[in-house]
């Protein structure tokens, strides 16, 4: 098994382990893929037209999202969580490898979910599905068979999370770096908001770091220059904090953060969504 260390796994060494008998039984393939809302793609669908073999759906904008809330894809509690994955066949020994169709995307957003809830040895494929398919490797289609409920529990981290309040009590602290991942026009309020309602702009004292100045075709950049990018706006002693649209790319930032070398991340959760629609928290253009 992997080292927990290694947050990111290339398609190779994930097909080797699939095609190992000694190896696959403790691999556990999540597809985590996700469009945004203007996007007219069904990510379940497609998961059934072509996926990973042996890949599981992991459904964070539904079945794996907190209940009663009118902000999309909130983490669920430790108790939801562990009854979701168990159902996916995870267990608490288990490497859990995260893809998504878009190369890279919205397969950050399950690897923090699992860092949160206490499970380390969790991987994300560099360049995703496209890199998969680009290998030549063997894909599977139709409905996946049921699979054995897993063993897994949640132990909740909440140093990986933070809440609006808090960040807002804690804006002016030089301890903490928030980094927003949303685009520049959006950070600098040129350009409105996609979502309805939502007021222009970023947090006082934010800086700006789009999530696709990390990437290259749906794979990471090397590390040295992902190091680059983060001391460029902050000190290794800093918590950083990572805000985006809905909680989404900031993961994205999170976990190149981790493999750049920076240990002490989180993840606001509401992230703009909750941020420019509520008049009590500030917003600067």
């Amino acid at each position: 098994m992997v080292s927990p260390v290694n947050n990111i796994v290339s398609a190779a060494w994930l097909h080797q382990q699939l095609f190992d008998s000694s190896l696959a039984a403790s691999i556990v393939v999540l597809d985590a893929s996700a469009f945004m809302p203007d996007v007219p793609r069904d990510p379940q669908q497609e998961f059934i037209e072509v996926r990973i073999p042996t890949a599981r759906f992991f459904d964070f904008n539904h079945q794996i999202a907190a209940p009663n809330t009118d902000l999309p894809h909130m983490l669920p509690s430790a108790e939801l969580f562990t009854q979701e994955v168990a159902k996916l066949g995870v267990n608490n020994d288990s490497h859990v490898v995260i893809y998504d169709s878009q190369g890279m995307f919205s397969a950050p957003r399950g690897w923090w979910m699992f860092k949160a809830m206490g499970h380390d040895n969790v991987s994300v494929l560099d360049g995703g599905l496209p890199a998969w398919l680009a290998a030549g490797y063997a894909t599977q289609t139709g409905v996946p068979m049921t699979n054995a409920i897993g063993d897994f529990s949640a132990k909740y981290r909440s140093s990986w999370v933070i809440d609006a309040d808090t960040l807002c009590q804690r804006l002016d602290d030089t301890c903490i770096q928030i980094i927003d991942a949303r685009p520049t026009a959006r950070f600098l309020a040129t350009v409105k908001e996609p979502r309805v309602g939502l007021r222009s702009g970023h947090m006082p004292n934010a800086k700006s770091l789009p999530f696709g100045e990390l990437l290259t075709d749906g794979y990471f950049l090397p590390v040295e220059q992902l190091q680059q990018k983060f001391d460029a706006l902050s000190t290794a002693e800093q918590q950083l904090i990572f805000s985006c649209g809905s909680g989404v790319t900031a993961c994205i930032l999170a976990l190149a953060a981790q493999l750049s070398g920076r240990d002490n991340v989180t993840v606001y959760d509401g992230s703009w969504t909750e941020w420019g629609a509520n008049e009590k928290y500030p917003v600067v253009k």
